[in-house]
């Protein structure tokens, strides 16, 4: 048997019961919650006689990260988040997944996505969908603990889920260490999210330029991040920006053609998002209306982040 610590942060989500649940049949390892709720309410569910839970920051997933894994006390360290589920097994796998040289720092799970059978994908469905294919996710991810002492664990500057672990993947590799993935399995449900959730994740257009900072223009690449629409966005934003900006100093000509390239280049957006979906009533509205106002946000974040990190260097 390897010795490994799981260790799930945690704002009390209803899902955390549900993820609590797969895990008691799953090995008797101990389970570290991280309550990071700046606020906590009521006790979290617990497995008896498994789990312990510990005060976090309120500072986001990466610092509570860190505070689970440096109260671990085993060589091995599994996160996962508090909405996945591990499939029947895992436990099992994940111990055939430890037994790895000793150059291999992580081993990170096969996940998949739950989408709709009876209709079309919603563009929030699609985007989570996209996280089975994306490398090296804390969503389940067991790291060596050396390998995380050997680089200090997560940037604590990202304050949201996004990129943290990504980046944390990238800075283990520098430091000489082997990453792999695993047979383990687990499943990431689609959550609820109201309309406005494409909006919100333009927050993490900030954390971008805090990687474009650390490694440089080619930090997609270093970090395996599929390219973005970054550019487009940027230009669909100068173009409305400069039709205002030319109606107010009344030269209605050149006004006239920054809008119809701003135009453009929304309803392009707006018909590669809807294209793929339900294209109910309500969807093609909200992708419409998401659809404008993404590239301003996604550009406005990426500028504010890159003032703010404007001293990192690689």
């Amino acid at each position: 048997m390897i010795p490994v610590t799981i260790v799930v942060p945690t704002t009390g989500r209803s899902s955390l019961a549900v993820l609590l649940e797969a895990l008691t049949t799953e090995g008797d390892a101990r389970v570290v919650l991280v309550d990071d709720r700046r606020h906590p309410d009521r006790p979290l569910p617990a497995i008896p006689g498994r789990t312990e839970v510990v005060r976090g920051a309120g500072k986001g997933p990466a610092a509570a990260r860190n505070t689970g894994w440096r109260h671990a006390d085993t060589p091995w360290v599994a996160f996962l988040d508090d909405d996945v589920v591990p499939e029947a097994g895992w436990f099992k796998l994940l111990q055939e997944d430890l037994a790895v040289p000793e150059t291999v720092g992580g081993v990170a799970a096969r996940i998949s996505v739950p989408l709709p059978t009876d209709r079309r994908p919603t563009d929030w469905e699609r985007n989570t969908a996209g996280l089975a294919n994306a490398r090296w996710i804390t969503a389940d991810m067991a790291y060596r603990r050396a390998a995380l002492e050997s680089v200090g664990g997560f940037d604590e500057r990202f304050p949201g889920a996004y990129r943290e672990d990504a980046d944390l993947a990238a800075r283990v590799r520098r430091a000489g260490w082997a990453l792999r993935v695993g047979e383990r399995r687990t499943v990431h449900p689609v959550r609820p999210a109201d309309g406005l959730a494409s909006l919100r994740v333009q927050r993490g257009n900030a954390d971008d330029a805090l990687l474009r900072r650390r490694y440089g223009p080619q930090w997609r690449e270093v970090l395996d991040i599929p390219p973005g629409r970054r550019g487009r966005h940027t230009l669909v934003t100068a173009a409305g920006i400069a039709a205002i900006g030319l109606a107010a100093r009344r030269k209605p000509v050149l006004a006239t053609a920054a809008a119809v390239a701003w135009a453009a280049g929304t309803a392009e957006f707006a018909a590669i998002r809807i294209a793929p979906g339900p294209r109910t009533p309500r969807e093609v509205a909200l992708m419409v209306a998401t659809s404008a106002l993404i590239p301003p946000l996604a550009v406005g974040h990426w500028l504010a982040g890159w003032w703010r990190h404007r001293g990192v260097t690689a």
